[in-house]
């Protein structure tokens, strides 16, 4: 009954810990855009008009910042060895 109470509690801190992710990246995803249209409007401003391809060049921007802050964001939330892999529960065979 402890070990299931244990489990239990494991999978529910790992449900929190998606959520926390989900949310985190959605966070990240609302500030890359909102990044993306300053750094477009600031080209836009120094150029003195509007660009002609606006919407091609907002999604290089984005692009770019969304595949570079992400994959930092996958690098800090690895473990300390590099084990993503859930080790909560896990069968050494001995």
């Amino acid at each position: 009954d402890r070990a299931v109470n244990l489990f239990n509690g494991f999978s529910y801190l790992y449900g929190i810990i998606q959520m926390t992710g989900t949310i985190f990246y959605t966070v990240a995803a609302i500030l890359l855009y909102l990044l993306s249209d300053w750094i477009l409007n600031q080209i836009e401003i120094k150029r003195g008009k509007r660009l002609e391809h606006r919407s091609l060049i907002f999604f290089a921007i984005i692009l770019v910042l969304a595949l570079s802050s992400f994959s930092l964001i996958e690098r800090m939330s690895e473990s300390p060895t590099g084990d993503q892999s859930n080790t909560a529960i896990k069968d050494t065979g001995d």
